[in-house]
């Protein structure tokens, strides 16, 4: 997958490509229903809750239920991650090779999740030096407006890292400066089909509105750093990957089938 001279100006101005097809529907259910399967997936599932009480008026039922995975194991999920099709854009967009840091599976049933405005460079200025931080969501459920597909603030990443500030489990970005951008940017809501992507800047604001629709939203998110960033904790050192090498798609489909078979032997 190389991308255009085009693409990648548009995510350098712009603070996000919408990849489409970057994996086909077949494949993208495929992953799916691995991730519905895996016992283990569904144990380490937990619940983010991401607004406190005076920011939802005391609604209930719309916490976020995600895995966090920080490591690259043997599995459906890392395998995604090490794929050349997910990964040769990021060299593209860095003009480097990637590190991984670590993937997210979002599962998005009806009546949960939302996130407020907030990047993820806000999250990890403290780990990194520079904002050369990418983040990717592959869709594996259809992502719409309806049931709260992510929302970016077109242009947002040439403002820098804004300060951020607790909001629930999460962190939010400062609220009159997301005004701000909101009032003079434009807002753009990514609606993606299964096995398309997106790839957002780290300095992009971002988020997106619970699902309160009947349709899962289901999605993986892999957090990416460029090779030659700077880290400024030895602790996240120690954790971050090797530069990828870009798996090919049989090398990708391998580790599935493997995936798929330690289930069923479970």
């Amino acid at each position: 997958m190389l991308l255009t001279a085009d693409q990648i100006a548009h995510f350098h101005t712009h603070g996000y490509l919408i990849v489409e097809h970057l994996f086909t529907a077949d494949e993208a259910a495929r992953i799916r229903a691995i991730t519905a399967a895996d016992p283990d997936i569904a144990e380490r599932a937990k619940f983010n809750s991401n607004y406190d009480e005076n920011t939802r008026g005391g609604t209930s039922g719309i916490d976020t239920r995600l895995v966090y995975t920080p490591t690259l194991d043997d599995d459906t999920h890392s395998a995604v991650a090490r794929s050349q099709r997910l990964t040769a854009p990021l060299e593209q967009l860095f003009g480097d090779k990637v590190r991984h840091y670590y993937h997210l599976a979002t599962l998005k049933n009806p009546q949960t999740g939302g996130w407020q405005y907030h990047q993820d460079y806000g999250y990890h200025y403290k780990e990194f030096f520079r904002p050369s931080f990418c983040s990717v969501m592959l869709a594996l459920d259809p992502a719409t407006r309806d049931n709260g597909c992510l929302r970016v603030v077109r242009d947002s990443n040439q403002l820098g890292r804004l300060e951020h500030l607790s909001s629930g489990s999460q962190l939010i970005a400062d609220p009159q400066r997301v005004a701000l951008a909101l009032d003079e940017m434009d807002e753009v809501h990514c609606e993606l089909q299964p096995g398309s992507a997106l790839y957002f800047h780290g300095n992009i604001l971002h988020a997106s509105d619970p699902n309160l629709s009947e349709q899962s939203r289901w999605a993986l998110i892999y957090a990416f750093v460029a090779a030659g960033n700077t880290v400024v904790l030895p602790e996240v050192e120690e954790k971050l990957g090797p530069p990828t090498a870009g798996w090919s798609d049989e090398e990708v489909l391998a580790a599935i089938e493997r995936h798929e078979r330690a289930i069923r032997d479970r």
